[in-house]
């Protein structure tokens, strides 16, 4: 806030990027109540008339700084002094409708052309971008303390195996169920964060954790319902899928695929009581029902947020004592060279949602694969072992940031013509 007050002293204008709409009231609320009336807000939930309104305001120069998620960079500001994107590390700045591009791109090239400033933010950086820091390509500033000396809660990593070895087969491990009685006792708030984004399942071993991958790639095979095989999205590779895993010879054998709604059922089952919010794709599609959710939870009118990662960045919720991340495994095993990364980025973010007010925070991470590099490293909070780990592993593999990946979509009517263009294509 302090640089974009000195931008608009200078007569200049900002604007800030947030990674998903659900974190534009927010971030709006405080921006226009220090700023008021110079404050523009754009996102693809506005009407079509409403984003031209506050485009007009931009263009006509009534607005000073345009507060919105990715499109927001693209809005024509004649001084523009600083871009500033918050979370830079989220994959949601890359658009994948048409037009395809890049926040962060568009943010470095508009850079070049008006001469304003970029600043990335983020207590997560990607791996590339840190690496560029470390090359010295862009500047690092380290923030080490959080606000007001705030001390970071405390989290707790349970094994689902030994869960299960106690005869334990719900969803919420023995640690994770008593914590929340005892946080809904003390009438203080709890976020259930399941990680993961759209529909991926992964197969996995519940006895001893051993996850189906690709003997090519090292990336999770995925399951297909139809043809009852397991795949490799990187290299294509195809293996019959089976009940029985070939490590510990367990019939324990799981597609993992659970999804949000099936939370809130348990929660309902377990915490009859327990008042509920859910903020998911299919609570959240109308256009104000994300400042519903956020404001109703805000004033305390729900005991138990249940989301996916629309949850666990940015938001300020001073009475949440308690964050369940209920399958780590989740985004660990999805089939991409990024899972590991995502993975931390998203236990350390939602860990950063407890706490945040007077109580010490407790963070519950369940996962079947507890000696993951990326889990063991979010429970220390150390992005430095993880980024010297990750790194070493993206060196031997020739992944970014020491190269760069094209992904070609193609469709055809005629399926054989598309295989053989797609052969030819492989060969170049």
């Amino acid at each position: 806030m302090n640089l974009v007050e000195d931008c608009i002293r200078e007569g200049k204008s900002s604007i800030v990027l947030v990674p998903e709409i659900a974190l534009t009231p927010q971030m709006i609320e405080r921006f226009k109540g220090r700023f008021g009336k110079d404050v523009a807000v754009f996102h693809s939930k506005l009407s079509d008339g409403e984003r031209f309104d506050e485009w007009f305001r931009v263009k006509e120069g009534k607005a000073k700084l345009a507060v919105g998620a990715r499109s927001a960079v693209f809005l024509p500001f004649k001084d523009l002094g600083i871009i500033i994107i918050d979370e830079e590390h989220e994959a949601s700045y890359k658009s994948d409708s048409n037009p395809k591009y890049d926040a962060r791109e568009i943010a470095k090239y508009r850079s070049k052309l008006e001469g304003c400033r970029v600043i990335l933010g983020t207590a997560t950086p990607s791996i590339e971008s840190y690496y560029k820091a470390e090359t010295r390509e862009i500047e690092l500033l380290n923030m080490e303390k959080r606000i007001d000396d705030a001390f970071m809660p405390v989290i707790q990593v349970i094994d689902m195996r030994e869960e299960l070895e106690n005869d334990n087969r719900s969803i919420f491990s023995s640690l994770l169920y008593s914590k929340m009685k005892d946080a809904l006792e003390k009438k203080e708030q709890i976020i259930l964060f399941l990680n993961r984004r759209g529909f991926s399942t992964f197969v996995s071993c519940r006895k001893c954790g051993y996850v189906f991958k690709c003997d090519k790639c090292d990336i999770s095979m995925t399951y297909h319902f139809s043809g009852n095989y397991l795949s490799c999205h990187y290299c294509g590779k195809r293996s019959r899928a089976t009940n029985i895993c070939p490590v510990c010879n367990s019939k324990y054998v799981k597609y993992f695929g659970v999804g949000t709604e099936k939370v809130e059922t348990e929660v309902k089952k377990y915490f009859k009581d327990a008042k509920i919010l859910r903020m998911d794709l299919d609570t959240t599609r109308r256009k104000d029902s994300y400042e519903k959710i956020y404001n109703s939870f805000k004033k305390g009118e729900a005991d138990i947020l249940i989301g996916t990662q629309m949850v666990a960045k940015g938001l300020d919720f001073p009475n949440v004592s308690l964050v369940g991340v209920l399958a780590a495994d989740l985004s660990l095993n999805l089939p991409d060279y990024r899972a590991s990364e995502r993975t931390f980025q998203l236990i350390t973010q939602v860990s950063g949602r407890a706490g945040r007010g007077k109580t010490i925070g407790d963070v519950v991470v369940q996962t079947y694969i507890p000696d993951s590099y990326s889990i063991k490293a979010a429970k220390e909070y150390n992005y430095s072992s993880f980024y010297k780990e990750e790194l070493s592993i993206r060196k031997s593999m020739n992944y970014p940031p020491f190269s760069e990946i094209l992904l070609i979509n193609m469709s055809s009517k005629n399926e054989e013509l598309l295989i053989n263009v797609y052969k030819i294509l492989a060969l170049i």
